[in-house]
């Protein structure tokens, strides 16, 4: 049965960021009131502390909990340990605070990283367990996996209700286009902007160019969240990807060509390029609640590159 959520007192947490605002638009197309909808900001709620997270979920009926420390290979290679602590207790505190309140239904963004490094393509839920994550990101991974385990043992244990959904590689507008911890599409978009404004003739990328990634625009990605919010309860995680991959050297090439730029690409192979290839099955996602993705990748970039130049 699909939930109401129109009656529903609804906690998003990292709401104010990048998909957690898409989220919280997602829920105000639902006509979800305005006094019904709580986020929390890293500033006044940090999740890393205890009375934090009980006092986000007091009187609470529903957590989506997005609020997330992410970023880019490099990011991930620089601070492996801050992404795997503040990760991991967020999650893990935020869940057993949202148990003792009586939370109805508890919603989990998780990670595409949790994936083992050689996972068959497409990436089935089944495979999540056969094997080590790609070691760049595995920690951060390995942090946002352990509400899976979570949700999967206080649903045995406690019947309580706590759902996992395993997103790919978002990109979209709102996203953090800082170089030092961005991911690749907004990192790319920035170089390419500056190396057009700037008339600089060649632009360096990490790697070889040769892994593929998958991409899901973040409006895309929300809708998907409140949909299973709304339909889906079980203990079997769910893939939410757009179902089409991408190696980064085309990626490359069609980014520098929406922005318009002209000059060399140059490859710098001394840097890593992360898990070969990443693409999930998404059949569950569409099978148990109905979600597929609306946003062609080109069509997404396009809207990202414009924001991010009127944002300038």
């Amino acid at each position: 049965m699909s939930i109401d959520l129109k009656t529903k007192k609804i906690l998003v947490t990292g709401g104010a960021g990048f998909l957690g605002s898409f989220i919280v638009d997602k829920l105000r197309a639902r006509r979800v009131p305005k006094e019904n909808m709580f986020v929390t900001r890293s500033k006044e709620h940090d999740l890393r502390i205890w009375e934090n997270c009980v006092d986000v979920v007091r009187g609470k009926d529903i957590v989506i909990h997005a609020a997330a420390n992410v970023g880019g290979i490099g990011f991930n290679r620089k601070k492996p340990a801050e992404l795997f602590y503040d990760n991991l207790m967020m999650g893990t505190q935020l869940m057993e605070a949202a148990r003792l309140e009586g939370i109805k239904k508890f919603v989990v963004v998780g990670t595409i990283c949790a994936y083992p490094k050689f996972t068959p393509v497409p990436f089935k839920e089944e495979d999540l367990w056969n094997g080590y994550p790609e070691e760049t990101n595995a920690p951060y991974g390995l942090a946002k996996k352990m509400p899976l385990v979570q949700a999967q043992a206080y649903r045995q244990q406690y019947g309580f209700n706590a759902i996992y959904l395993l997103l790919v590689n978002l990109y979209g507008p709102r996203d953090n286009f800082d170089l030092e911890d961005s991911h690749v599409i907004p990192a790319l978009i920035v170089k390419f902007v500056e190396a057009k404004k700037n008339n600089i003739p060649e632009v360096t990328v990490w790697g070889t160019g040769s892994a593929s990634r998958e991409f899901l625009y973040a409006e895309d990605a929300a809708e998907g969240i409140v949909l299973a919010t709304e339909r889906y309860d079980s203990s079997e995680p769910i893939n939410l990807g757009s179902g089409h991959e991408m190696p980064i050297k085309e990626l490359v090439k069609l980014i520098g060509k929406l922005v318009g730029y002209k000059g060399k690409i140059v490859w710098d192979t001394t840097k890593p390029d992360g898990q070969p290839r990443r693409m999930l099955d998404i059949t569950k996602a569409k099978e148990r609640f109905g979600f597929q993705a609306n946003v062609a990748l080109e069509e997404g970039l396009q809207k990202t590159i414009n924001w991010y130049l009127e944002s300038q």
